[in-house]
C-alpha cells in the first residue's frame, strides 16, 4: 500500500491551504451575522473549486474526489461554512448531472455550475422524512409534457442563494420508492418560493432555508433519468456526499487541534508551557491519532469511489467517524484553551458548534451505522 499524495495533490493541497488563509478574515464576523461568503465563493470558483470532479468539457477542474476530499479539508480548517457550500455543489449536485444528466442539461446547468457562475442546492430532507428518501411527501404529477411540483423541502443548504435545485419528489406513490423522480428547478419558477434563513448554531455563514412549491410547471425535459430514477439518484448522490461530510469534519478537528497544539506551546502555568503537563500531552495525542484515523478513512473512501469500487460503506465509516472525532477535539480543543476558548476571537467554540452538525446532516451517525451493519450483514 501506498500512502504518499500524488505531486498534484500536494498542489492542490497547498493551493487549497493558501486560499484557506484568506477566509481567516471575516470569518468570525460572518457567523455571528450569519453572512453568507459571497465574495469568497466567488473567488472558489475562479480557483476551480466549484467544479473540481466536473470534466473540463463542462467547465470543470476534472480532478479526482480524493482532490475534492483534500480541498475541503483545508476550507473547513478555517471555515466549515466555505466548506459545505463547496460540498454541497459538488457532490450533491454536480455529480447526478454530470453521471445522469442529458447533454442538454449538462449544456444548459452543469457548465455554468461547474464554472463557479451559478450555485446549485439539492432538496430532498422534509419537515417528516429527513434523510429518509423514501417517505417523499412532495409531489410532482405528470401532466404530459410537463410536472406540477407542490410541497415543502427543508435544512437545504444553499437554499436562499442556489440557482440551480435538484428537486426529489413523488410521481406514482403506488409504486413506492421506485415512484421517486428528481427534477431541475430554476430559482424565478412561477410558484416557487424560499422560506427565511434558520438561525442556526453552527456553520451560520452558509445559508439553510426551507423551500416550497405551489404549482410549479416543470417541463419533462428537466427530469434527470428515466421515470422512477429519484431513489437510486438520491443513494448514490448520498453515498458521494457523505466523503464530502467526512472531509469537512476532518477538516474541523485539524484546525481545531492545530489551534489547540500552538496555544499549549504558548501557554503557561506554574512556570511552564502547559504542553509540558502530562495530562494536556495526553489530549494532544489523542487528538493526533483520532485525526489521522479519520483522514485515512475518508481518504480511503475518496480512492475507492475514483477506482470505480464499492465505497458506500467506506463512506459511511469515513462519516462516522470524522464527524465523532471533530465533536471530540473541539470539545478538548476547548478545554485546552481554558476560558480563552469560550470567547470568539480564539475560534475553538465557533468549530465546536460547528462540528456538530457534522454528525447530523447527509444522516445522523444511527444511520450511518445501519449503512455499516446492512453491508457486513448481507
Amino acid at each position: 500500500m501506498y500512502f504518499e499524495l500524488s505531486e498534484e495533490h500536494k498542489l492542490l493541497r497547498e493551493s487549497a491551504r493558501e486560499f484557506a488563509k484568506s477566509l481567516l478574515e471575516g470569518v468570525i464576523e460572518r457567523d455571528e451575522q450569519a453572512k453568507f461568503p459571497f465574495e469568497q465563493v466567488q473567488q472558489m470558483g475562479e480557483l476551480g473549486f466549484m467544479g473540481m470532479m466536473v470534466s473540463e468539457a463542462y467547465g470543470g477542474a476534472g480532478m479526482d474526489t480524493l482532490a475534492y476530499a483534500i480541498a475541503i479539508e483545508e476550507l473547513s480548517k478555517v471555515d466549515a461554512s466555505a466548506g459545505v457550500i463547496m460540498s454541497a455543489h459538488n457532490s450533491l449536485v454536480l455529480y447526478g448531472l454530470q453521471e445522469f444528466g442529458t447533454e442538454a442539461q449538462k449544456e444548459k446547468y452543469l457548465k455554468p455550475l461547474a464554472s463557479g457562475k451559478k450555485l446549485g442546492a439539492f432538496a430532498l430532507s422534509e419537515p417528516e422524512a429527513g434523510s429518509d428518501a423514501t417517505s417523499q411527501h412532495s409531489t410532482a404529477e405528470d401532466k404530459g409534457d410537463h410536472y406540477l411540483v407542490n410541497g415543502i423541502k427543508n435544512w437545504i443548504t444553499n437554499g436562499g442563494n442556489a440557482d440551480i435545485y435538484l428537486v426529489i419528489a413523488q410521481t406514482h406513490p403506488e409504486k413506492q420508492h421506485r415512484g421517486i423522480n428528481v427534477l431541475i428547478i430554476e430559482k424565478g419558477m412561477p410558484g416557487f418560493t424560499v422560506g427565511p434563513k434558520e438561525n442556526k448554531l453552527g456553520i451560520r455563514s452558509s445559508d439553510t432555508h426551507s423551500l416550497s412549491f405551489n404549482d410549479v410547471k416543470v417541463p419533462k425535459e428537466n427530469r434527470i433519468g428515466e421515470d422512477g430514477f429519484g431513489f437510486k439518484f438520491a443513494m448514490k448522490t448520498l453515498d458521494g456526499g457523505r466523503i464530502g461530510i467526512a472531509a469537512q469534519a476532518l477538516g474541523i478537528a485539524a484546525g481545531a487541534y492545530q489551534l489547540a497544539l500552538a496555544y499549549a506551546k504558548e501557554r503557561k502555568t506554574f512556570g511552564k508551557p502547559i504542553s509540558e503537563h502530562q495530562a494536556i500531552q495526553f489530549k494532544l495525542a489523542d487528538m493526533e491519532v483520532e485525526i489521522e484515523a479519520a483522514r485515512m478513512l475518508t481518504y480511503k473512501a475518496a480512492w475507492l469511489k475514483d477506482q470505480g469500487k464499492p465505497f458506500a460503506k467506506e463512506a459511511a465509516m469515513a462519516k462516522l467517524l470524522a464527524s465523532e472525532v471533530a465533536m471530540k477535539t473541539t470539545v478538548e480543543a476547548v478545554q485546552i484553551h481554558g476560558g480563552y476558548g469560550y470567547v470568539k476571537e480564539y475560534h475553538v467554540e465557533r468549530m465546536m458548534r460547528d462540528a456538530k452538525i457534522t454528525q447530523i446532516y447527509e444522516g445522523t451517525s444511527e444511520i450511518q451505522r445501519l449503512v455499516i451493519a446492512r453491508d457486513i450483514l448481507k
